[in-house]
């Protein structure tokens, strides 16, 4: 139950954080602290708010944009497999390689770079393995 309203929270904060409106609030209230700088002499404390409010807002979004991006790849991943066990001639092994080790999809992208200069050879684009 708190996975869904912080999932439902988390998108929806998302979505308000990425218009343009958002964006020029935050501008807005910069540059209104700037400008009040003068009425509390440049203190300590007029800088501690900004520097405060700035961290806290920061800190509190590294959380929701992780969780969304999250969401996000988990659900391009999902297609994409989706796509691959739907294609007969697509290898069913390459479902599920985000669990591989890095040694794996080292071995797999180069294979994959191996099969591209093939076919570059063959369209006679590149010529002693260099593109």
């Amino acid at each position: 139950m708190i996975n869904e309203k912080f999932r439902l929270f988390a998108q929806r904060i998302s979505q308000i954080a990425g218009k343009p409106l958002t964006f020029l609030i935050a501008i807005t209230v910069i540059v209104m602290w700037g400008f009040s700088g003068s009425m509390f002499h440049y203190s300590d404390t007029w800088q501690l708010v900004i520097n405060t409010s700035t961290t806290i807002i920061t800190f509190l979004m590294v959380f929701i944009i992780q969780n969304t991006q999250n969401r996000d790849a988990k659900s391009i991943q999902l297609k994409l497999d989706e796509l691959i066990r739907s294609t007969k001639t697509a290898r069913n092994s390459m479902l599920d390689l985000e669990n591989l080790t890095d040694d794996e999809i080292d071995i797999l992208s180069a294979e994959f770079q191996e099969l591209y200069q093939k076919e570059m050879r063959r369209r006679g684009r590149i010529k002693n393995g260099s593109v």
